[in-house]
């Protein structure tokens, strides 16, 4: 009977819009990579797919209502690589990554960029590290929130570099990248996408890019691994899941719809022209990728006594 009703549940699945939770607000990482695959991914799901903002507590209050959800493929999320860190960071979590949850696939991936406002004193990452070890605690940086990847990013960069800068959590990127162009904070290391614009005018300085190699879209910027923290590497991706106990044919309904938007040559020209990759998978395959870097970033945190405050 169960088989049987699941069944019919998959033959006319989807037959109303799916929502869509991405855990931050407006602007983000996760916002902007659900805008620039939603329209194609409803057309070829042959469904709305709506895109609803439920920020809070470093993305888990919406990780927690996408898992709270009934398992009937209506109710999604899209994630960031705080799926695989925020265990290690809220050990209160009211769930458990990856039980709780059904990776339906990978959407994409981009590297973030170490930007600084003009007044601040230093053209490069030398002479940043130079000018915080001056004056320890004295520079500060925006993130988008505790736990977020622009948090994780900068907190390895403290650790690895050995110099004292000071967090100012924001409620999302947008609102910190605000105040770095204003120059309330003066540093602040954001997804590529959401600071390129500002980079273009000159309001930011680009000292470096986060990943192994430089980016297309700043071939002068060095990485940070150039700049001399041989070590440095960071990235983010995006995931989509559902709730535990989603049926395998809901489950493959929507990743072959996912996979067939990210393999449109309009979805990866947009994405590409954002600073991201499309990273079409199979369900397997995400899964694989949030077990194994569990364990890696509670290893991480742990390691560089990386904290919330």
């Amino acid at each position: 009977m169960v088989v049987a009703t699941s069944l019919t549940h998959a033959q006319s699945f989807p037959a109303k819009p799916v929502r869509l939770v991405v855990p931050y607000p407006p602007g983000g990482t996760a916002d902007i990579v659900a805008r620039l695959v939603t329209d194609e991914w409803a057309r070829q799901l042959g469904q709305a797919i709506v895109v609803e903002n439920r920020s809070g507590a470093g993305g888990n209050i919406g990780v927690e209502a996408v898992i709270r959800s009934r398992a009937d493929g209506y109710t999604i999320g899209l994630q960031t690589v705080s799926l695989a860190i925020n265990p290690a960071l809220y050990p209160k979590l009211n769930f458990e990554i990856p039980r709780d949850v059904t990776p339906i696939g990978m959407v994409a991936a981009s590297q973030h960029v170490l930007v600084a406002h003009p007044d601040v004193g230093a053209a490069d990452v030398p002479q940043l590290i130079e000018l915080a070890n001056k004056s320890p605690g004295t520079l500060t940086y925006a993130s988008a929130g505790a736990g977020s990847t622009s948090h994780m990013a900068a907190e390895l960069f403290k650790a690895q570099a050995r110099v004292n800068i000071l967090h100012i959590p924001y409620r999302g990127s947008a609102p910190g990248l605000v105040d770095n162009v204003s120059g309330v904070v003066d540093l602040s290391f954001p997804v590529l996408s959401t600071a390129l614009g500002q980079i273009q005018t000159g309001n930011l300085r680009a000292l470096a890019v986060t990943g192994a190699s430089r980016s297309p879209l700043l071939p002068s910027v060095p990485t940070i691994q150039e700049s001399g923290l041989a070590q440095y590497d960071f990235s983010t991706w995006t995931m989509v899941f559902a709730p535990a106990d989603v049926p395998g044919d809901i489950v493959r309904i929507l990743n072959e719809s996912l996979n067939a938007a990210l393999r449109s040559t309009e979805v990866q020209t947009r994405l590409l022209e954002q600073g991201f990759e499309a990273s079409p998978s199979t369900p397997s395959a995400a899964l694989e990728r949030v077990e194994s870097e569990v364990p890696v970033w509670a290893e991480l945190v742990k390691n560089y006594n990386i904290k919330l405050d």
